[in-house]
């Protein structure tokens, strides 16, 4: 039966990392996967993450299941950090999934059965994963405006405008901080504006928090997911500790449905399981495990935070010295871009031929759409990038 199947399309980015890896040029840059890299170009694991997986393997005695919601320390300490202060933390109800995808699948699974006729709208543009993995839960997908190409900006009045005609058939994918691909953030009252309409008009927000402590700080970046879990009967949210962990490989994320009361999240938890059930199963347990270490001593959760405040101090910085590099060599503000986004990541725009240039003549690789990583950038080598993109007309 097999060779009645189509040829499947590659991933666009995963796929670029096998052809960075497979080029054998020793300058070659990788600017597409989604990876923090320190100077000298290495992913690192944490110290407080370090530590915390060695007092696991000293003191953890099973291996046995953990059950179909995770490791419910995890679920809480994970609940905590990104709803604390808030009255939706006593209504919240989470179970922990293979990352911030399976999140997103798993909610997007509980929305089908919850309101089968539910539209989910998604940014313009917005994370890869964002159309398929809804489309394969069976929802209708709809894009809002968001990114202006020409500003390299948030079009707000545009997005507004969209979001003001949605009604309670309607769920808002809203990216929490650090936008992927653009790295262009909506405003604190635009946060404002879409909690004034949520609770006007009906619509469900449903919001992708994967990048937390990258942008402004864990408190800052989950400012305006806060202030919709104050205002809203109802929230979702898929959450990440991919980045701010360095927990890549270990799929470590949540899925948190805020309801009326703590009964109706529960029973949405309930819903999740028996999904993940027919799924997955349930979720793998170490990467959880080191979180929920982490979060729960208070030595381990400082070191933590003054090691993600570092890197996320360590991006900015970044972004500025590109500004400043790149001003230098094409004695022109275009770039300043660099500075105002928030995060991993920012769409500069390159043609598909750019992008193709980029790779071929100067080993170069940057997503489709000119989405270039920043935080995988060296120091050592903001002058290379420059100098390769202003090589092919950027």
């Amino acid at each position: 039966m097999f060779e009645q199947l189509d040829p499947p399309a590659e991933d666009p980015i995963l796929s670029l990392t096998v052809a960075y890896r497979d080029d054998p040029r020793d300058d070659k840059l990788d600017l597409g996967i989604g990876v923090y890299r320190n100077a000298a170009g290495a992913t690192p694991v944490m110290a407080a993450v370090r530590e915390a997986a060695l007092r696991i393997a000293e003191e953890q005695d099973s291996k046995s299941y953990v059950g179909l919601a995770g490791n419910e320390a995890f679920n809480q300490a994970l609940t905590s950090l990104l709803l604390s202060g808030t009255p939706a933390l006593d209504r919240a109800a989470t179970i922990q999934t293979p990352g911030a995808s399976g999140a997103l699948r798993m909610l997007g699974e509980l929305i089908a059965y919850a309101r089968p006729g539910a539209r989910v709208w998604i940014s313009r543009p917005s994370y890869v994963n964002h159309q398929p993995v809804m489309e394969a839960c069976g929802l209708e997908v709809r894009e809002y405006p968001y990114f202006d190409p020409d500003s390299k900006r948030v079009d707000e009045a545009a997005m507004l405008a969209q979001v003001a005609e949605l009604g309670p058939e309607d769920v808002l994918l809203l990216h929490g901080c650090c936008h992927n691909p653009t790295g262009a953030d909506i405003s604190w009252e635009s946060w404002q504006a879409i909690a004034d309409m949520a609770e006007r008009q009906g619509f469900l927000p449903f919001v992708d928090l994967a990048y937390q402590g990258f942008g402004d700080g864990l408190e800052g970046d989950a400012r305006g997911l806060r202030h919709l879990a104050e205002r809203l009967p109802e929230l979702l949210i898929a959450t990440s500790c991919s980045k701010n962990f360095g927990l890549y490989r270990e799929r470590t994320g949540a899925a948190i449905v805020i309801g009326e009361s703590l009964a109706h999240a529960q029973r949405a938890k309930g819903h999740m399981q028996r999904i993940a059930r027919a799924t997955y199963t349930m979720p793998p347990d170490h990467g959880a495990a080191i979180v929920a270490r982490v979060l729960n001593d208070d030595s381990l959760t400082q070191q933590w935070r003054d090691e993600l405040d570092g890197m996320q101090q360590r991006i900015v910085r970044l972004r500025q010295q590109l500004v400043t590099a790149f001003r230098d060599a094409s004695d022109s503000d275009r770039f300043d871009y660099f500075a105002s986004h928030r995060g991993m990541f920012s769409v500069t725009g390159l043609s598909n031929e750019q992008i193709a240039h980029l790779r071929q003549d100067h080993g170069v690789y940057v997503v489709g759409g000119g989405r270039v990583n920043v935080a995988g950038l060296s120091e050592s080598r903001i002058d290379k990038l420059v100098e390769a993109f202003l090589a092919v007309g950027a």
